[in-house]
C-alpha cells in the first residue's frame, strides 16, 4: 500500500493550512487532511465514479443488473451527454483505457474525429484566416464518441446496447433536475454559441437555459439515442442522423459531410507508460497530450519531491519548470501519428528526462522553453467491476458545449477539436483534410508489477497532463489517500508554447489555488514567476483505487465539481 505522509510534509501542510483563511477550508475533519472534502468510498463489488450523480447512479444499476464495467461506463457516458452538455455528448470524442481482467492487460482506444476530406489549407489561406475560430462550422471535426462506444461494446460489452441506453432515453423523456454547476455553465453558454440555429430549441425551451433545481427535457436526444439503441453505430455514422447532420452543415457553410461520417473509423492504440517510484502510469500516445503527464514524472522523479514538502515554494518552482519543458515538446510534436514520426519513445525516456532536468533554475523561471529534439471542457468517469475490469474514459465537445453547431432535431451540439490544429503548413500539427487534431482530452491508468492499481483522470484543457502529475506525486511522495490526492490545492500554469503554433516567450503564469501560503507566493515572485488568480480552471477528478490486500475498491470524486463516487 502507500506510504503515509511523512511528518516533515504534516508540518509545511500546516503552515500552509494556518495561512489560509477559515472559509477557504470548509472542512473541520477528524481524521485526514483538512483541506480533503470527505473520506473515500469503499466497496467490495463494484466502483463508479462520475461527474455527475445520476451518471454515476445509471453506472450502477447497470452493473447490479449484471451488466460489466464497460456496460456502465457507456451508460454513464450517454447519461453525461444528457445531463451534462456542458461537458461532453455524442457531438464530441472519446478516449479510454480498459484493463481487462481476463487477459491481464491494458487496451487504449481512440475515438476521436478526423477533419472534413473537402477542407483543405487552401481555404483558409485563400480567405485570409490566420488561426482557426473557436465556434461556428469551422472548427467541426468528425464527432468519434458513438463509434468508441460500439468498439468498446464489440470488444468488452455484455449486456445489449438497448438496455445500457435506456436509463438515458428514459431520463432524456422524463427530464432530470439541472445540478448547480451544470445550470451555470449551461447560462454561461448562451453568450458564445446560443446564437447557432438549434441551439434555443433544444436547450432554451421556456426561452432560457434551465436553472438549478429545474427539471430539463431532451426529447430530441431520447429520439437520437433510441436511433442508435436499435440501429448501431451505422444509424449515427450512415443513417437518419448523419443526413440530419450532412444537412444542417451545409445550411451552416460548414464542411463537415455523410461522407466524412460514413468513413470515420475508431483506433485500437497500445497504452505507453513511465515508471514513476516503482508505479506504471499510463496514457495513450498522441494525437492527445497524455504522454506530457509522463514527461512531467519523469523529470520529477530526479528530485526529492517528499523532502521538498507539498506546498513549499521549491515544490511548485520545480514543478512548474518541468511542465515547461513537457509543454515546449507538445507544442512541436504532439499530433496525429498516421502524419508525423514521432518519437514517442524517446520523449517519455529517462535519459531523455535526464537532458531536460539539467536546464531547469532551481532559483529563476525560465521565460522561454524550446523543444528538446531537433525532429521533423470534458468529462471523465471510471467504473470498476466485480470481475476486476476497470475502466478509465474521457469524452469531451471541447469549450464546453463546443462549437454551436446543433443539428436540426437531434438533441446535441457538435464538438469544435478543429481550432487545436495549426495552420503554418511545417507544424506536425498543420491542418489537412481527414487527419486527426491535436486533442487534450487523456484517460489515465496506473499498475503495479503489473496488476491493477489506480484508474483516474483530471478534466480540463491544457490543464489535464500538469493535474496528472500531481495526483500521482500526491499519491506516492505526499501519502495522501484516493480523495485527499483530488482535493488537495492545485498549481495550474498556463502560457506554454502550444500545438496550434502559439510560442512562449514570457514564461506564462501561475495560478495556485487559495490552499498556497503567502509565504509560497512570495518566494515563487522571487524567483521570476507571474502569479494571476483564475477561478474554475483546475479540473475536475474522478478515480477508482484497487485494494489487492483487502479485495476492495476506493472510489474518489471532484468536489470543485458536481461529481459522484458509489459502489457496493
Amino acid at each position: 500500500m502507500i506510504k503515509r505522509i511523512p511528518k516533515t510534509s504534516f508540518f509545511l501542510t500546516a503552515v500552509l493550512v494556518a495561512s489560509v483563511s477559515h472559509s477557504t477550508l470548509a472542512y473541520d475533519r477528524v481524521t485526514g487532511h483538512s483541506f480533503a472534502s470527505r473520506s473515500e468510498v469503499i466497496a467490495q463489488s463494484a466502483m463508479a465514479a462520475t461527474s455527475q450523480p445520476l451518471a454515476t447512479q445509471v453506472a450502477l444499476d447497470i452493473l447490479k443488473s449484471g451488466g460489466n464495467a464497460i456496460d456502465a461506463a457507456i451508460a454513464a457516458n450517454a447519461m453525461l451527454g444528457l445531463v451534462e452538455p456542458t461537458g461532453c455528448g455524442i457531438g464530441g470524442d472519446l478516449y479510454a483505457i480498459i484493463w481487462d481482467a481476463k487477459s491481464k492487460k491494458l487496451h487504449g482506444l481512440n475515438a476521436s474525429g478526423r477533419s472534413p476530406q473537402s477542407l483543405t489549407m487552401a481555404y483558409f489561406k485563400d480567405n485570409n484566416i490566420s488561426e482557426i475560430p473557436k465556434f461556428g462550422a469551422l472548427p467541426v471535426s468528425v464527432p468519434g464518441a458513438v463509434d468508441g462506444w460500439f468498439e468498446m461494446h464489440k470488444k468488452f460489452g455484455s449486456k445489449p446496447m438497448t438496455e445500457i441506453l435506456a436509463p438515458a432515453i428514459q431520463y432524456a423523456r422524463q427530464g432530470f433536475p439541472v445540478s448547480e454547476l451544470i445550470a451555470y455553465y449551461l447560462d454561461r453558454s448562451v453568450a458564445r454559441i446560443g446564437q447557432y440555429d438549434g441551439f434555443k430549441e433544444t436547450y432554451m425551451p421556456n426561452g432560457r437555459t434551465p436553472r438549478k433545481g429545474e427539471i430539463f427535457k431532451n426529447p430530441y436526444l431520447a429520439s437520437t439515442y433510441e436511433k442508435i439503441a436499435t440501429g448501431g453505430r451505422d444509424a449515427f455514422y450512415k443513417g437518419d442522423i448523419a443526413r440530419t447532420i450532412d444537412a444542417y452543415m451545409k445550411e451552416q457553410g460548414g464542411f463537415l459531410s455523410y461522407d466524412d461520417l460514413a468513413s470515420h473509423t475508431s483506433t485500437w492504440v497500445e497504452p505507453v507508460a513511465a515508471n514513476y517510484r516503482g508505479y506504471d502510469v499510463w496514457e495513450l500516445p498522441p494525437n492527445g497530450q497524455g504522454i506530457a503527464a509522463l514527461q512531467i514524472l519523469n523529470i520529477m522523479e530526479r528530485y526529492d519531491v517528499e523532502g521538498m514538502g507539498f506546498g513549499s515554494p521549491e515544490y511548485v518552482h520545480t514543478f512548474v519548470e518541468a511542465k515547461k519543458l513537457a509543454f515546449a515538446d507538445r507544442a512541436k510534436f504532439y499530433a496525429d501519428m498516421d502524419f508525423n514520426d514521432i518519437p514517442v519513445e524517446t520523449l517519455i525516456s529517462k535519459q531523455y528526462a535526464a537532458q531536460r532536468q539539467a536546464l531547469i533554475d532551481p532559483k529563476k523561471a525560465a521565460k522561454r522553453v524550446d523543444a528538446g529534439l531537433n525532429e521533423g471542457d470534458t468529462v471523465y468517469l471510471t467504473v470498476a467491476d466485480k470481475q476486476g475490469n476497470m475502466v478509465s474514459l474521457i469524452q469531451s465537445n471541447f469549450r464546453g458545449m463546443g462549437s454551436g453547431m446543433t443539428p436540426t432535431g437531434l438533441g446535441f451540439v457538435l464538438q469544435n477539436r478543429g481550432e487545436l490544429f495549426a495552420l503554418d503548413p511545417q507544424h506536425f500539427n498543420a491542418y489537412a483534410p481527414n487527419k486527426r487534431p491535436f486533442q487534450t482530452i487523456i484517460p489515465a491508468f496506473v499498475t503495479r508489477n503489473n496488476e491493477p492499481f489506480m484508474s483516474f483522470g483530471v478534466m480540463g484543457g491544457g490543464a489535464q497532463p500538469q493535474m496528472h502529475a500531481q495526483v500521482v506525486m500526491n499519491l506516492i511522495d505526499f501519502g495522501m489517500n484516493l480523495q485527499e490526492a483530488g482535493d488537495a490545492p492545485r498549481i495550474l500554469h498556463s502560457g506554454s508554447s502550444s500545438p496550434t503554433g502559439y510560442e512562449m516567450l514570457d514564461g506564462g503564469y501561475i495560478s495556485l489555488e487559495s490552499g498556497f501560503s503567502q509565504a509560497t507566493r512570495r518566494a515563487l515572485l522571487q524567483k521570476g514567476h507571474v502569479l494571476r488568480d483564475v477561478s474554475g480552471a483546475f479540473g475536475g477528478y474522478q478515480a477508482i483505487m484497487y485494494d489487492a490486500q483487502n479485495k476492495v475498491y476506493y472510489g474518489a470524486s471532484e468536489s470543485r465539481k458536481d461529481g459522484h463516487a458509489a459502489g457496493y
